[in-house]
Parts: structure tokens; C-alpha cells; sequence
């Protein structure tokens, strides 16, 4: 039989189910990543001469696929998120980004160097790859299409973390490449990350993702409304801003997942034409689904083909863990002195979803340097990830059906009424009050 034919039908097949499975699970505890996983495993076990998914032998695709499944799916998370930028509106996200992100770090680096026995470099690569929310995965935790200006706290911190966390994940994997490069001694690659890998690449995407959102905006807005200029409404135009922003980005060796998700974020807030930021996001909702598609089958095609022949009780235990463990502690750490409920804290702080972003970075960093243990990082990664689209997968729809459930009008935070009430606080307390008779 033809494997190229057979590449073609089961694509084809599952991107069509795709049109319906969403909607089936999303009242069901079973996400349909779990489905397409299980296809995968079962599919790659029949002798059909399916091409192989192991991501240590093919490391280049696995590297190309995710990361277009990533740097679209951030460039539809920008494009939702309703919530005016501000430091105060964005306090959640912001912890989670440094404060949670770096304690799930050097706690799952700290295990797997002590408990695992892996080389300092390699338990960085791991725990970097493992650390961020993953933006593709997350779905279900996540804030929905454009359309409502007011949104629960638990999906706005997930929704922006994931957006936000992709790129700030990156500083750490290039140590990680670093410390696999260099060697441990500081003097030998500490100047360079901080300034460069850091400081440098962080800036650029932050500076190249907010100019070019802002240059998006202007042709697509407001230069129509100036003159003759065409205006478009074609949604395949946030796929384009996608590519070129993040070549871009790229090219000056900048951040490029920085770079997309703020050209996302800017775009939806230069303007308020609802309908076509609908129509942005519907289109990179759609072209994302047919590469998960693909990722997930060829993700359960790598386990049914040995990627967890490496795996170790300890690898499992530390994987355990990390979602159940580490990730939630250092999270309500990382959250607390907010004014968020607990329980929803709690939400936050249990569900971030490994996926997709952390088969990037792993396949990134061992196209850039040799680690000694590969088949452990991706035995221990791989089971990791698992694990999540499992337990995450059957949680998500009941956690937050039983928090909206509980959940009062008054808890859910309007952007633009919260930061009035900060400014009319600020400006109440800097008023002496008026001297006792």
C-alpha cells in the first residue's frame, strides 16, 4: 500500500472528525487529545509501513511540527484575550511567568539531577521543556473566541500564562544548550545568557511582536478608513501575520513565540471590530486543529514505537510528581497576596497542561547540542506529557463546570471596571481626610 496515500486518509479522516469532536467533548470528562492518542498508538501498531515517529531518529520534523503548532496557536491566543494590558489586570499571569515558572524549574531540575541521576545540563533541558502551560493542549482551561468583555479568573490566567510562558521558557532552554556546550563554570557562559539569551533575545520580542501589532492594526483599520486602501476581512491574514512576524523575530534573534503572541494581543486591542478578530482566531483555530492532529497521532505513534522503553519507576514518579506536586505548590506560591478565591487559585495553579511546547524545546535543544542521556529526557518528557493530556483531560470539564457552578457575578473581574477602582482607590487615599470637630 501506498504510505503516502495512507498519510493522506487518516489526515484527512481525523482533521474531518475534528469538525465535531470539540463540540462532543466539551461536556464530557475525555478530551479528544486523548482520542487521537490512543488512534495513534493503535494505528502504528498495525504492519501498514507507517513512517517512523520516533522523535530521536526524526528529530527535525518533530522540532518543524511543533513549532508551527505552537507559534499559530499563540498567535489565536493573543487574538482572544479581551483584557486590556496593564500591570495591575495582568498581576496573575505575571507571577505565573516568573515566580511559578521558576520554581517549577529548579524544582524538577533539582529531582531529576538528585533523583534521576541526570547530568546538569540535561535536568535543566528537561525541566525548562516541562515548565511552561502549553498553549495547545489547554483548550479547555482556556478563555473562548473573542466575543465577551468580561472573563473569570481562571481562564484569563491560563489563557495569557500559556501565551505569555512559551517564550519566556526559551532562556532557560538555551542554558540548558549552555551548560551542554560550556560546561558548568559561570565564567564560560554566564555573561552571554544573561545579556544575550536573556535580556537581548526577550527584548527583541517583546519590541519586533508589539511594532508589528501595531502595523497590522494601522493597515488593517485604519488606512482603509483614510483613503482607497482595500480593506480585507479575510481571517488567513493572521496565519500571514503569524509566518512573517515570527521569521522576522527570528532573523533578528529575537523571541519569535514572544514576538506572535504580542502581535496577537496588540492587533485585538488597536481595534474593536469584533467580527474579524473572530474570524482571525477562527481561522488559526482551524488550521491548529489539523496540526494537533497530526502531532497527537504521531505522539502515540512514538510511544507504540518505544518512547518510554527508557523510562525508569523513578522517571515515572518524578513525573507524577511534577503535575501533582510541584506544579500546583508553585503555583498557589507564586499567587499568593492576590486577591483571587482560593479555590480558583488552586485551578490555576493544578492546571498546567504539558504538551506540544515542550516537545519544541526538546527537540530544539538537542538540534543544538549533544546530551548525553536523550532517550531519558524524552522517556521522562513523553510519560510527562501523557499524563497530562490524561489527567488534565478528564479534570478540566468538571473542574471548571463546578467553578462556574459556584462561581457568584461579583468574582468575575471586568478589565476596565478594575482598574477604574484602582485609580479612583489611588486617588481617595491620596486625599487627607478632614480633621475631627
Amino acid at each position: 500500500m501506498d504510505v503516502y496515500l495512507i498519510s493522506f486518509l487518516v489526515i484527512g479522516i481525523a482533521a474531518l472528525a475534528m469538525a465535531w469532536l470539540p463540540t462532543w467533548f466539551k461536556k464530557v470528562p475525555f478530551s479528544y487529545a486523548m482520542l487521537f492518542v490512543v488512534v495513534g498508538f493503535l494505528l502504528f501498531k498495525l504492519p501498514i509501513g507507517l513512517p517512523e515517529p520516533d522523535p530521536l531518529r526524526e528529530n527535525d520534523l518533530a522540532l518543524r511540527l511543533s513549532e508551527l503548532c505552537v507559534i499559530i496557536t499563540l498567535m489565536g491566543t493573543g487574538i482572544k484575550i479581551n483584557r486590556r494590558f496593564s500591570f495591575f489586570s495582568w498581576q496573575v499571569p505575571f507571577r505565573l511567568v516568573s515566580w511559578t515558572m521558576l520554581l517549577s524549574i529548579g524544582a524538577l531540575a533539582w529531582l531529576a539531577w538528585q533523583f534521576l541521576g541526570f547530568p546538569v545540563a540535561s535536568a535543566v533541558l528537561l525541566a525548562a521543556a516541562m515548565a511552561p502551560t502549553d498553549p495547545v493542549l489547554a483548550s479547555d482551561v482556556q478563555v473562548g473566541p473573542p466575543s465577551e468583555e468580561i472573563e473569570d479568573a481562571p481562564r484569563f490566567a491560563l489563557t495569557s500564562e500559556a501565551g505569555l510562558n512559551d517564550g519566556m521558557a526559551f532562556p532557560f532552554t538555551w542554558l540548558g544548550i549552555a551548560l551542554a556546550t560550556k560546561g558548568l563554570a559561570p565564567e564560560n557562559w554566564l555573561t552571554h545568557w544573561l545579556t544575550y539569551d536573556l535580556l537581548y533575545r526577550i527584548a527583541v520580542g517583546v519590541g519586533v511582536g508589539y511594532l508589528m501589532g501595531r502595523v497590522l492594526a494601522y493597515l488593517l483599520f485604519k488606512l482603509p478608513k483614510k483613503s482607497r486602501f482595500p480593506e480585507t476581512q479575510d481571517g488567513f491574514v493572521a496565519i500571514s501575520a503569524t509566518l512573517l512576524v515570527y521569521a522576522l523575530t527570528e532573523m533578528l534573534h529575537g523571541y519569535g513565540f514572544i514576538a506572535v503572541f504580542l502581535t496577537g494581543l496588540t492587533l485585538k486591542h488597536q481595534e474593536k471590530d469584533y467580527s474579524y478578530h473572530r474570524e482571525l482566531h477562527d481561522f488559526t483555530d482551524q488550521i491548529e486543529r489539523i496540526l494537533l492532529v497530526i502531532v497527537l497521532i504521531l505522539l502515540g505513534g512514538s510511544l507504540s514505537r518505544g518512547l518510554l522503553d527508557a523510562l525508569t519507576w523513578q522517571g515515572a514518579l518524578v513525573g507524577v510528581g511534577f503535575l501533582l506536586v510541584v506544579r500546583p505548590l508553585a503555583g498557589y506560591i507564586g499567587l499568593l497576596g492576590i486577591k483571587v478565591k482560593t479555590r480558583e487559585k488552586w485551578a490555576i495553579s493544578f492546571f498546567g497542561i504539558r504538551g506540544i511546547g515542550s516537545i519544541f524545546y526538546i527537540s530544539f535543544a538537542l538540534s543544538k547540542a549533544s546530551f548525553t542521556n536523550p532517550e531519558e529526557i524524552w522517556a521522562v518528557a513523553g510519560f510527562t506529557i501523557l499524563l497530562s493530556i490524561v489527567l488534565h483531560g478528564v479534570l478540566a470539564t468538571p473542574v471548571m463546570q463546578y467553578l462556574d457552578k459556584v462561581r457568584k457575578p461579583s468574582d468575575y473581574i471586568d478589565p476596565r471596571k478594575a482598574k477604574e477602582d484602582l485609580t479612583k482607590e489611588k486617588t481617595d487615599s491620596s486625599v487627607p481626610a478632614p480633621e475631627s470637630a
